[in-house]
């Protein structure tokens, strides 16, 4: 008997899957290369409700019609299962597939609206993240970002009360190191190395994002987390956008609280370190 996945995929392209092999890399849910009988490919990934696969789909859906960023088509999603087109991909980006990300992300940065935030609420790593709309960014990431996750990850047991307490001090001085940008810019939100797919060195797109409107200096910040990228992006970066001083010397840090906040909600263990120690270099 054919699974409620195999049927939706028949429904949907019009073949049965001929195979489904499982990929790695899901975080919250199942992914499969799903192979069809006329030798097309497709990504089916699955999970329980509420898992935020739907967001994710409306998410792509939303840069594949609104942004040059090159990300899979949906071709089917709800709460449970996402249908993707398949993005062959393999080893990591060289210098020239560095210099196209950063072509590709400015180019997304350049995007821009109103407010800081989204017109509905996104996941990051299948976490609930709000987006109401907010006029001033630096409140907007104190409270809906750092305070928020620091309460999710407090509340699932693995941040402890003092420092959430510490997190709400550096909040109420982030004006001490950040600023506010000219305007709002659309991100990815989640650029580390395997939501960054290659093939031959070249890019060939993005996946799993966490879109809202920001700072473009937060992007730049998750990417140097897990060394996402080498100097050849940051300096073809600049050529679209100039990055600020002090970015790499003081705000990447405190912009990377978020993920590492992120991180501890997931995860636990030394992340919280992590944060821990970003909060006592800011003498928080």
């Amino acid at each position: 008997m054919k699974s409620q996945t195999e049927q939706i995929i028949e429904q949907v392209t019009g073949f049965a899957p001929a195979s489904m092999s499982p990929l790695g890399g899901g975080c919250v849910a199942d992914v499969y290369k799903v192979a069809l009988p006329n030798d097309q490919i497709i990504v089916a990934k699955t999970g329980n409700a509420g898992s935020g696969i739907a967001l994710e789909g409306d998410m792509l859906r939303y840069l594949g019609e609104h942004t040059p960023l090159p990300v899979p088509d949906v071709l089917f999603c709800d709460d449970t299962l996402l249908l993707m087109s398949w993005i062959p991909s393999a080893g990591s980006l060289d210098s020239t597939g560095e210099i196209q990300a950063a072509d590709q992300l400015a180019a997304l940065h350049d995007i821009s609206c109103d407010q800081f935030g989204f017109v509905y609420d996104t996941i990051i790593g299948g976490l609930h993240q709000p987006n109401p709309g907010g006029d001033r960014w630096l409140p907007f990431f104190a409270e809906h970002r750092l305070m928020y996750m620091g309460r999710q990850a407090l509340n699932a047991g693995r941040l402890p009360g003092p420092t959430l307490n510490r997190i709400e001090n550096l909040c109420g001085r982030l004006d001490t190191w950040l600023f506010e940008p000219d305007r709002p810019a659309l991100i990815h939100g989640d650029v580390w190395g395997g939501n960054v797919l290659a093939e031959g060195g070249g890019l060939r797109g993005f996946i799993d994002p966490a879109i809202y409107f920001a700072h473009s200096e937060i992007e730049l910040a998750f990417t140097t987390l897990f060394n996402t990228f080498s100097n050849a992006f940051f300096d073809r970066y600049r050529e679209h956008h100039p990055i600020e001083p002090g970015f790499f010397e003081e705000r990447c840090d405190i912009y990377n609280l978020y993920p590492l906040l992120v991180h501890v909600r997931l995860f636990g263990g030394s992340y919280v370190g992590s944060v821990e120690r970003t909060l006592t270099r800011f003498e928080a």
